[in-house]
């Protein structure tokens, strides 16, 4: 099978077009994309999302494709700002894609989530959280991760029954993502009888975060609660520890990125963090996670929950014998489970999924691993 690759111009957009093209029949490709921070500051994560999506496109296409057409890839770049999304969303809807597997961060889903709804796309995000962004009512948008009200319960449930007696800083960065994270594992925090020490937002990018490491060594924080990303949290406990202070960071599922410890070093030792159940190691994901590996890709973080988006967008379209967004949306939420990697995967009429799977995972010596 030859592949082919053409660059589309035009900010943030680019098309992998992985198989044979139009087939004999005379029908074209059907498209779909996936879309998120290819660059900037949180490229990690766009990294995984389109080493998720291309791997799950060739391997439909190879498989025979959907409806005996070939999938069509396109990658949309937000670098994780809501304007730029905007801008993304609109070119996906004008090149006609069905299908988009994105995007990463709430604060750019939740604005695109619009765009695709008003122009007929469905949306399926492997990664974003806060509640918003199904809780509104689209009839479009599924996501196959669990909510931010949902691994703030795990948190504040983890750290209340072993942190209770020790002084915890809730930090966040004020994005959707971060601040509603905080947010919710305030909440559960203090349902349990449980006040926060301090309660403190810091600015995504900066490079120095010591005069906040020093109100925290001031009022003798030991836990530090963070919600945002792995780049700034990777800082923060890097430059408390350089400060001596004996304290542990724990976070949520942005931090589920090996460059998180690139930028700690040793200072993240002892890093806690939520994520769902390791998605490598699930007996679905088996064959896959080998042919990830044998091209020396480790399918971390959200890899395979993006191959699942693609998985069960290709597995409606056949159940359905077409790739109508809104009859796709229609049979997403009442035909499960849809089988993918991760699983069987069922959604509720908001279109999240209706098991969520968060647990806790531990930083030791430059790798993650969940705590048994």
């Amino acid at each position: 099978m030859l592949t082919t690759r053409r660059l589309i111009l035009g900010a943030g957009l680019s098309t992998f077009a992985i198989g044979r093209g139009a087939l004999a029949q005379g029908t074209g490709p059907i498209r779909i994309a996936t879309a998120g921070p290819m660059t900037g500051q949180y490229a990690a994560f766009g990294t995984q999302m389109r080493e998720g999506a291309t791997q799950a496109v060739t391997d439909i296409n190879a498989a025979g494709g959907v409806l005996g057409r070939q999938l069509a890839l396109e990658v949309g770049d937000d670098a994780c700002d809501p304007r730029q999304a905007v801008s993304v969303a609109n070119q996906l809807a004008s090149r006609r894609v069905s299908f988009v597997a994105g995007h990463f961060c709430s604060g750019s889903s939740i604005p695109a989530r619009d765009v695709y709804a008003e122009e007929g796309v469905l949306q399926m995000s492997p990664a974003s959280t806060n509640p918003r962004f199904t809780d509104e009512g689209k009839w479009n948008t599924f996501r196959v991760c669990g909510r931010d009200d949902q691994q703030g319960q795990v948190a504040g449930r983890y750290i209340l029954q072993n942190m209770r007696q020790r002084r915890v800083a809730i930090l966040h960065d004020n994005s959707a993502y971060g601040k509603g994270l905080a947010d919710e594992t305030k909440k559960a925090l203090n349902a349990g009888g449980m006040q926060e020490a301090m309660y403190a937002a810091y600015t995504p990018g900066e490079r120095d975060y010591n005069a906040l490491v020093s109100r925290m060594k001031a009022a003798n924080i030991d836990v530090i609660y963070l919600g945002g990303y792995h780049t700034e949290g990777g800082l923060i406990i890097r430059q408390a520890k350089e400060q001596g202070m004996n304290v542990t960071l724990i976070g949520g599922d942005a931090l589920v990125t090996n460059e998180f410890w690139q930028i700690s070093g040793p200072a993240g030792e002892g890093t806690l963090m939520t994520f769902s159940s390791d998605p490598r190691r699930r007996p679905t994901a088996a064959q896959v996670v080998a042919r990830f590996r044998a091209r020396n890709v480790d399918p971390e973080g959200y890899v395979l929950y993006t191959y699942a988006a693609i998985q069960i967008f290709a597995e409606a379209a056949r159940r359905t014998n077409g790739v109508d967004p809104r009859r796709l949306a229609a049979a997403l939420k009442a035909q499960g489970p849809w089988p993918s990697v991760l699983g069987d995967i069922s959604f509720d009429q908001k279109g999240d999924v209706t098991v969520p799977d968060y647990v806790f995972y531990i930083w030791r010596n430059g790798s993650y691993a969940e705590i048994s």
